[in-house]
């Protein structure tokens, strides 16, 4: 599977998203998902599940060398006392003593950024988190975040599908040599109407979800994260990486209409 390898990232363009999995059934989903040769997992303070993935990685028998972590804190933990209370917890549950990629889950208008990530980036320094980045942050404040504050940014996750544009987070993301991870890249059901993607499915013999993961991860810089609890979905995700899209289909996709956000925080972020 190819790697994202940027300012020290080197993240499997392809992972496990888990977000609303817990327990039992995020335990079983993470561990099935290594069986099959996943090597990139993605999980949250707020999801409520690092204690049931540390047990998964614990349990798997690959060496945690191998495996991408990433992990990411609340924002009502951005001072530095509170980031590393959240991140030493979450090392604690997930039976580990470092995460590949530490991310600050949301920006909120309230947040001292330049002590957020001066918090961060000392998490960085002592090794606990191998790189730092950011989620859902829009270009103007990750042009703060480099910019200005100059903080080691590898990594922007945000919503990214075929029904979302995502160009300017990208562009910017591109000439600074930071990685972009999408989440909800299977627009939460909503790509399997749309008449485009069924027909370049119909034509490829394939899902309407795996062209639509194969048409993000064959973008320079992109990875996904589709959260998939059964083996069945997993092993179809996986099998996505096997599509060969053409300039005609990745045109069609790009032309779709692009103004769908599924995702808000309840408070105002200031999208691009």
């Amino acid at each position: 599977m190819q790697a994202i390898t940027t300012r020290g990232l080197r993240m499997p363009k392809l992972g496990l998203g888990t977000w609303q999995m817990r327990g039992s059934t995020c335990r079983d989903a993470v561990a099935s998902a290594l069986t099959l040769g996943y090597r990139h997992i993605d999980t949250a303070k707020m999801y409520g599940n690092e204690v049931a993935i540390g047990e998964a990685l614990s349990g798997s028998g690959v060496p945690r060398g191998d495996i991408h972590l990433t992990s990411k804190v609340w924002p009502d933990s951005l001072s530095p006392a509170a980031m590393r209370r959240s991140l030493e917890g979450s090392l604690r549950d997930l039976r580990t003593d470092y995460v590949d990629l530490y991310l600050i889950h949301w920006p909120t208008p309230d947040m001292d950024l330049p002590v957020a990530l001066a918090a961060l980036t000392r998490l960085h320094e002592e090794g606990l988190a191998r790189t730092i980045g950011v989620s859902n942050f829009p270009v103007a404040l990750m042009r703060r975040a480099v910019e200005e504050i100059g903080a080691p940014i590898a990594c922007n996750q945000v919503e990214y599908h075929a029904l979302l544009d995502q160009s300017k987070v990208l562009a910017y993301a591109r000439s600074h040599d930071i990685a972009v991870t999408a989440y909800a890249p299977l627009g939460r059901g909503r790509l399997a109407e749309q008449p485009e993607l069924q027909r370049i499915a119909h034509r490829h013999g394939a899902s309407v979800e795996q062209v639509a993961l194969k048409w993000l991860l064959d973008q320079d810089g992109v990875a996904a994260i589709p959260k998939a609890a059964r083996r069945a979905s997993q092993q179809a995700n996986l099998e996505a990486l096997a599509l060969h899209l053409d300039d005609a289909d990745r045109a069609a996709i790009a032309a779709m209409p692009k103004q769908v956000r599924l995702v808000e925080p309840g408070w105002p972020v200031g999208w691009d």
